[in-house]
């Protein structure tokens, strides 16, 4: 399941963003990279563990909180501290094929996570520079993916992707994984199509309909049973 998720950060927020990951300094991509992914990644990152990327992580936290999409497609249980990169043209920067590491590990708060799903938040307009696409592969061919800034897109962890090389400008993300209150994906999926028609219902009928209230109880009851807290 690919979800597209828009304006988890306003645009005076992004500015912000930038402006605070402009003066700050930057480090090797590959500091955070497993074994096979250093291979084919070429990018630079904020040091992970640096106040300012903290400090950043906690406000991509606080925004996600308050998107309703982003809690019904995801249902987290824990979302790992979110990382922020950037590729830039002037340095050939690009991240080639391959697979997220299944368990990431937290240095500092020693959290430890299952990775069933990889997030990119975009920190820079598709207009602001070529190429740096997110190609990501599933079983219906691969998806190029390039969103508005303070727009994001979640998909499996478990999916071959790429960063295509940036050709001009800069392009500027946070990116994370998240482990899932459900973790059978295809159940997952489900849930949130249950979940979104059960929306539409309230926006024509109202929350107190009868058979939108007994929807509202299977949704939960399918969470109980699938949910793993």
């Amino acid at each position: 399941m690919l979800i597209c998720v828009p304006d988890v950060l306003s645009k005076a927020e992004v500015a912000d963003f930038r402006r605070i990951m402009d003066a700050a300094s930057w480090e090797d991509g590959r500091s955070t990279a497993g074994a096979q992914s250093a291979m084919v990644k070429k990018n630079e990152q904020l040091p992970p563990d640096s106040d300012v990327a903290r400090a950043l992580g906690q406000r991509v936290l606080s925004a996600l909180t308050a998107s309703p999409l982003f809690i019904s497609a995801a249902i987290p249980l824990h979302i790992f501290p979110p990382l922020f990169n950037r590729y830039a043209a002037s340095d050939g920067h690009h991240f080639g094929i391959h697979v997220d590491n299944a368990v990431r590990g937290d240095r500092l708060t020693g959290l430890r996570i299952r990775t069933d799903l990889s997030v990119t938040l975009f920190l820079s307009e598709p207009d602001d520079y070529d190429g740096g696409e997110l190609i990501i592969e599933d079983l219906y061919g691969s998806h190029e993916i390039k969103l508005p800034a303070g727009h994001l897109v979640l998909y499996p962890a478990s999916s071959l992707h790429m960063v295509t090389p940036v050709t001009r400008g800069v392009r500027v993300a946070s990116f994370f994984w998240l482990q899932s209150m459900v973790r059978d994906a295809h159940a997952r999926s489900l849930i949130f199509d249950l979940d979104t028609a059960i929306q539409a219902l309230v926006e024509r009928l109202g929350r107190d309909d009868p058979e939108t209230v007994k929807l509202t109880g299977i949704y939960h009851n399918l969470i109980r049973y699938w949910a793993e807290v």
